[in-house]
Order: structure tokens, then sequence, then C-alpha cells
């Protein structure tokens, strides 16, 4: 699970990171499409992280138990 969490994470920030980069280019380059890109960028920087959270929250209910390397204790 550990390993999941940190492979998911990686994902978001990818993802996350494209989609600043390519409204930054397309703000440069004056695109009458940006406007539309950063609505989207400021969506997903809410969405994706969620989903995330869901994912792996849904992923402990179906296995029915708490994964022993959780640092939720401290």
């Amino acid at each position: 699970m550990k390993n999941m969490k940190r492979i998911l994470a990686m994902a978001g920030v990818i993802i996350l990171a494209g989609m600043y980069a390519l409204t930054l280019i397309f703000a440069l380059s004056d695109s009458p499409d940006a406007q539309r890109w950063l609505f989207a960028s400021l969506g997903a920087t809410v969405v994706i992280p969620t989903l995330i959270y869901i994912y792996i929250w849904i992923y402990r209910l179906l296995n029915g138990r708490r994964d022993k390397d959780d640092d939720t204790s401290s």
C-alpha cells in the first residue's frame, strides 16, 4: 500500500505540473484557449487529490484492514 500511495502521489504531481505548464504556455502565447486551461488547472488542483484520496479510502474498505505501514499515529 505504501508504494501504491507513492505512485499515486507522483502521478498526481506529474499531471498537475503538466496542467500548470500548459496553462502557462497557452497564456504566454496569447491563445484563445488560455482561460479554459486556467479553469481546468484550478479544477484539477482540487479534483485530482480528492480522487486519489477516495481511491485509497475505497481500497482500505475493500481490504477490510488498515495498513501496518500507515503513519496515522504520528
